[in-house]
C-alpha cells in the first residue's frame, strides 16, 4: 500500500478524490429520486396489502436499494467522469498538467485507479450481495406488486438425468405445487418404473417432495407390481427445486454463483429451452462491471478538451453515450435469448464497441 500511494503524485490523489466523490454524490442522489418516484408507483399495493413502514424497508427497499446502484452505476460513471473532468478543462486545469510534461497516458492513471476501485465493488457486489438482495426485491414484488400476473406454468416436460422424465399438467409457484404429475424410469429403452400422482408439493423445511394420491408400477420384465397410495401421503427426493417450473422472468437474477453454476450443468443436460437466459446472467456477474473501464476511457477523451459553453455540451454527450450504452446492452440480451447469440457475445458487444469507441476518442484527444 506504501508503494502504491508514492508513485501517486498530488494530482492523482486529487482526481481520484473527485472522481469516485462526484461518483458517490450523483449516484446517491439518482438512488433518492428514483425510490421516490417508485414509493410514489407502488404506494396503492404497499396500502392495500396493509404493509407496515418496516416491512416495506425490510422486505422490498433492502433489496431493491442495491439493485438500483447496480444498475445505474455505469450510467453515472460515466457522468461523474464527464462532468468533473470537464470542469477541470473548462477553469484550464488540464492544459498545465499536460503542459508541465505529464503524457495524457499517464494523466489517465488515476482515472483507471478510480475505475478499478469501482470496478471492484461492482463485481463484489454482482457475485456475492445482489443474488440475495435480489430474492428479497423480486420475492416482495412477486407477492404484492405482481400478485395478479399468472404465477403458475402448464405442460412442464423435463429430463432428470439421462433415465428419468417427468411430466406435469401444471405448477404453482405461489404454493410450490404441481398437479397431474408423472415420473417415468427408463433402462435403454425399457420402462422400468412409473409414478403417477393426483398433487405433488414441495416440502421447504424437509427439502423434499411430497406426494398426494398416488401410484407407483414397478416393472420387472413379464413381472409388475402395483403401489396404490390413494389419499395418502408420501415423501420423494427428486433432483429438481421448484425454481425449475418459476413463471416469473427475474428467477434467475436470485440465484446465488454456486446455485447458478449448478442450474447451467443441470440445463446442458435437460435442454428446457433457458440455458440462453442463464448463460447470460452469469457472463454479465462477471464481464459488466467492464463498463468502468471503458466509459471512463470515453468521457475522459471527450471532455478534457476545453470546449465553449463550459461543461454543457459534453455533459449533454455524455448523457447521451450512457443512454447509449444501456440500450445496447438491453438489445444485446434480447438478441441472446430470443435470436441464438452466443450470450458470451452478447455480453462483451457493448464493452466492445464502446472499447473501440473509446479507443478512437483517446486517439482524437489534446495531448
Amino acid at each position: 500500500m506504501n508503494i502504491f500511494k508514492s508513485r501517486l503524485k498530488i494530482i492523482d490523489r486529487y482526481i481520484i478524490g473527485k472522481y469516485l466523490g462526484t461518483f458517490v454524490y450523483t449516484l446517491t442522489v439518482f438512488v433518492v429520486i428514483i425510490v421516490i418516484f417508485d414509493l410514489s408507483e407502488k404506494l396503492d399495493d404497499f396500502l392495500g396489502n396493509n404493509l407496515t413502514f418496516w416491512q416495506v424497508i425490510s422486505l422490498y427497499y433492502a433489496g431493491s436499494i442495491p439493485f438500483y446502484v447496480n444498475m445505474l452505476s455505469p450510467l453515472i460513471n460515466f457522468i461523474a467522469v464527464i462532468f468533473f473532468t470537464a470542469k477541470m478543462a473548462d477553469q484550464t486545469e488540464i492544459v498545465p498538467i499536460l503542459s508541465g510534461g505529464v503524457s495524457f497516458n499517464r494523466f489517465l492513471l488515476p482515472y483507471f485507479v478510480s475505475a478499478f476501485i469501482i470496478f471492484s465493488a461492482n463485481l463484489a457486489s454482482n457475485l456475492y450481495i445482489l443474488p440475495y438482495t435480489n430474492q428479497l426485491k423480486n420475492s416482495f414484488e412477486n407477492t404484492y406488486v405482481k400478485k395478479n400476473d399468472p404465477s403458475s406454468k402448464t405442460n412442464i416436460h423435463m429430463k432428470l438425468d439421462k433415465n428419468t422424465y417427468i411430466y406435469m399438467e401444471s405448477f404453482d409457484n405461489k404454493s410450490k405445487s404441481g398437479y397431474r404429475f408423472s415420473l417415468d424410469n427408463f433402462d435403454g429403452d425399457v420402462m422400468t418404473k412409473k409414478l403417477v400422482a393426483d398433487q405433488i408439493k414441495w416440502d421447504s423445511l424437509k427439502h423434499s417432495w411430497k406426494i398426494t394420491n398416488y401410484s407407483i408400477r414397478n416393472i420387472k420384465g413379464l413381472k409388475e407390481t402395483m403401489i396404490k397410495g390413494m389419499g395418502k401421503e408420501k415423501d420423494t427426493v427428486l433432483d429438481m427445486r421448484p425454481d425449475d417450473f418459476s413463471a416469473y422472468e427475474n428467477v434467475y437474477e436470485n440465484l446465488s454463483n454456486r446455485e447458478l453454476s449448478d442450474k447451467i450443468r443441470k440445463e446442458k443436460f435437460r435442454g428446457t429451452g433457458i440455458i440462453n437466459d442463464l448463460l447470460f446472467e452469469e457472463y454479465k456477474r462477471w464481464l459488466q462491471p467492464l463498463s468502468a473501464f471503458v466509459l471512463t476511457l470515453i468521457g475522459v477523451a471527450l471532455s478534457s478538451r476545453k470546449v465553449r459553453g463550459g461543461v454543457g455540451l459534453p455533459l449533454g454527450i455524455g448523457i447521451f453515450l450512457s443512454f447509449a450504452y444501456i440500450v445496447v446492452n438491453q438489445f444485446a440480451k434480447m438478441f441472446s435469448i430470443k435470436g441464438g447469440i452466443p450470450p458470451l457475445i452478447a455480453v462483451l458487444i457493448p464493452t466492445i464497441f464502446f472499447g473501440l469507441l473509446g479507443l478512437y476518442l483517446l486517439k482524437k484527444a489534446p495531448k
